[in-house]
């Protein structure tokens, strides 16, 4: 298949309902290469990447490299690490951060409380400008790097100072593929002109629904069902919107029942239907043909 016949049926796949499920970020400083699997191919110490690995298992917390946009030599780790931790939830988003010489001593944080959005008084609070990652990581998808890096650049040019490169965050035939906090809504296909778009409504509170694939706090059919109720009302302030409760149904296909609440005092009940992408793609660049899940909106249904 052409390279130009995999971008077209890329642009058809729908980006809702493909973020990651993240409700809390935790990002290490980490300039330098990195491998695939970075927590334990970079110039981190590996035992601390696989220990933390295990130790953010089941805890609702994602650890990801980050690093500034820019050449990468392969130099000594800096003296001092910048450390992000950022919780995703409608209502409660917030970023805490520090410095750091020892990476190991982020294994003594409460991981579980973090994953559930108590930060306890930890570090400081980030007043900076919005955080926007973007994927670069040419290992794990060499798209990310050959897409990523020149927007981060361009970003960063263009006097973005909350701009990072980013290790992993899901959907590389995406790319350039962005996350942005305190919010933790994910984004695909991204340009310059719409990060900008989009970190100037976080400034302000808002999020932007054009090529968003989700906001991490939920699962994959939450956030489908988030972004089809925002199409339907127009909302756009970040936190108006919240998920109470998702159930799964039985049939032909994987089907979710999803209630979304706003906090004017209404609901929806949005039923989102698992499917596979078709015909089938690939899921990262240079990998074998696959059929992605997809999840598709076939009725938003407002409650009384």
């Amino acid at each position: 298949m052409s390279t130009c016949a995999t971008a077209s049926r890329l642009l058809t796949e729908p980006l809702a309902g493909t973020a990651v499920t993240a409700p809390t970020w935790l990002l290490i400083e980490q300039p330098g290469p990195w491998g695939a699997k970075a927590l334990t191919g970079s110039r981190l110490d590996p035992a601390v990447g696989r220990a933390l690995e295990r130790a953010t298992a089941g805890t609702g917390v994602r650890a990801a490299l980050i690093r500034r946009p820019g050449r990468h030599a392969d130099c000594r780790p800096p003296a001092g690490r910048r450390i992000f931790v950022a919780h995703t939830a409608p209502g409660r988003s917030w970023i805490r951060t520090t410095e750091l010489d020892d990476p190991a001593l982020l294994l003594d944080l409460d991981l579980p409380a973090l994953g559930a959005g108590r930060h306890d008084g930890l570090w400081e609070p980030y007043t900076g400008d919005p955080l926007a990652l973007v994927c670069t990581n040419g290992k794990r998808d060499r798209c990310c790097a050959l897409l990523g890096r020149p927007l981060a650049a361009e970003l960063t040019t263009a006097g973005g100072t909350g701009v990072w490169e980013v290790t992993h965050i899901g959907g590389h035939r995406f790319a350039p593929t962005l996350f942005v906090l305190p919010f933790g809504y994910a984004y695909g296909r991204a340009t310059a002109h719409g990060v900008k778009e989009v970190l100037e409504a976080a400034r302000e509170g808002r999020m932007v629904t054009a090529n968003c694939r989700g906001r991490s706090a939920w699962d994959r059919p939450a956030q489908a069902a988030e972004l089809a109720v925002r199409a339907l009302t127009g909302e756009t302030d970040a936190n108006a919107l919240d998920v109470a409760g998702t159930t799964a149904t039985s049939g032909a296909a994987p089907r979710h029942e999803v209630t979304v609440t706003h906090t004017d005092g209404r609901s929806w009940r949005v039923v989102v239907e698992q499917g596979a992408a078709e015909p089938p793609r690939p899921e990262s660049c240079g990998r074998a043909l696959g059929s992605p899940a997809r999840m598709d909106v076939v009725a938003v249904v407002p409650l009384t």
